[in-house]
């Protein structure tokens, strides 16, 4: 797996007040329950802070030789840095900024598309996707269909997760990609990718890792993980709405990629075409700097590098994660939940605190409102995963429920989400 807690956990030994209260919307809300961070989560005050200061003292455009435009050249190349110590990157050339995950995904897969409708060579036509992404992992790719792709489907077994046994007889030397998620943002699943890559790249195939749901949960690292291109969205990793695209270097040079004339034919340049949010590119940096002032109170004191605090903060937010999950699980087996995904304690290594459920014939939507009316946030839905709703045997119309967690909560918010949920079940016997 991609990260197992060191040691057991103790929700005791993490910070959790020092934590909140660098949230001002957490400090703002009072009793409310933020559990719908799968959608977003809240930003700590050095984010606002950074993206307050962007827009006071240097909101330019960018190439321009007087300081106010050099500064911000200067703020977007040192969020580059700090992404690429984030994820583990080879270079910070590797990043590049945008809008969202989505469109960086139908980029990179309309570059793959381009080399399909353009190559003679047709054996590596192939492109294996999954059954437990979210659709944006697996429309983009079914798109290039009409450019010559041919598909084969990773299904998630009955117990809730991908394994790496199911792919191997799927992968071959026609195997031009595989596509598949780290974390489900749907039931919070993990998947193992870096043997995802070994068996990838033994055949001469890609990777490609949604990392958009794990992001927030856990240590990625593409170097370890051994993936061609990655995605992620900040605004779930405690950043504005933007996302950025992480690429082997080499891998998108060769990437075709719209820019015009003037733009240079490589990375990061190829990629970022016209103006981004750079203020949220500044929220992104400030965000990765929080990660590491968690990490500052788990890293070994000597010598220590950015990455290193990285390293120990996702660390102590996984195993403090480990006990939200399994406090969450036990809350849901109580109230006689059907909990979709990974539902057994004794692998609860394999799961984010991200829960989706139903409780017998109770309308998700129901449950929802009145969990709002409760001051509690959760969502109902599709979760935009058209594919895993059917093959859950559940409605598009109605969907299930949602509870997602991240580092900020508590097991109090957990236990009075429990009580909230037994007194809605009350109401409704």
């Amino acid at each position: 797996m991609n990260q197992r807690p060191a040691a057991p956990s103790d929700a005791s030994s993490f910070p959790i007040d020092t934590v909140r209260a660098q949230f001002p919307a957490l400090q703002r809300a009072g009793s409310f329950v933020f559990m719908d961070n799968a959608a977003g989560a809240q930003i700590p005050q050095s984010v606002l802070d950074a993206v307050t200061s962007h827009l006071v003292e240097f909101n330019v455009q960018r190439g321009g030789r007087y300081p106010h435009s050099v500064k911000v050249d200067q703020a977007v190349a040192d969020a580059r840095e700090s992404v690429a110590i984030l994820i583990n990157a080879y270079r910070p050339e590797e990043i590049c900024f945008g809008m969202n995950a989505t469109s960086f995904i139908r980029l990179v897969s309309l570059g793959i598309g381009q080399m399909l409708a353009g190559s003679k060579d047709d054996v590596r036509d192939e492109i294996i996707v999954t059954d437990m992404d979210h659709d944006a992992n697996i429309a983009t790719w079914l798109a290039l269909e009409p450019l010559g792709a041919k598909f084969k489907w990773w299904r998630m077994r009955e117990d809730g997760n991908l394994h790496v046994d199911d792919l191997r007889p799927l992968v071959s030397e026609r195997t031009r990609l595989v596509a598949c998620t780290v974390t489900a943002h749907s039931i919070g699943s993990i998947v193992d990718v870096a043997s995802v890559a070994k068996i990838a790249h033994a055949a001469g195939a890609e990777v490609f890792l949604d990392c958009v749901h794990y992001g927030p949960h856990g240590l990625i690292d593409v170097q370890a993980w051994d993936c061609d291109y990655l995605v992620c969205s900040g605004y779930k990793n405690f950043s504005p709405h933007m996302g950025f695209l992480w690429g082997r270097y080499d891998t998108l040079k060769r990437l075709p990629t719209f820019r015009e004339d003037f733009i240079p034919d490589e990375p990061p340049y190829k990629v970022e075409a016209g103006t981004f949010i750079y203020e949220n590119v500044s929220g992104m940096d400030a965000a990765v700097r929080y990660l590491e002032t968690v990490g500052r109170n788990f890293a070994p004191q000597n010598n220590r590098t950015r990455r290193d605090n990285i390293v120990a903060g996702m660390g102590a937010i996984r195993a403090y994660e480990i006990d939200l999950a399994r406090e969450m699980m036990r809350v849901l087996k109580e109230c006689g939940a059907t909990i979709y995904g990974v539902a057994d304690e004794e692998r609860i290594d394999e799961r984010v605190p991200t829960f989706c459920f139903n409780i017998g014939k109770l309308s998700p939507q129901m449950i929802v409102e009145e969990m709002a009316a409760r001051g509690i946030a959760i969502r109902d839905g599709h979760m935009y995963a058209p594919r895993l709703m059917k093959r859950l045997s559940l409605s598009m119309d109605s969907g299930a429920v949602r509870a997602s967690l991240v580092h900020y909560n508590t097991l109090e918010d957990v236990r009075r989400f429990g009580a909230a949920l037994k007194e809605i079940l009350e109401r409704a016997s």
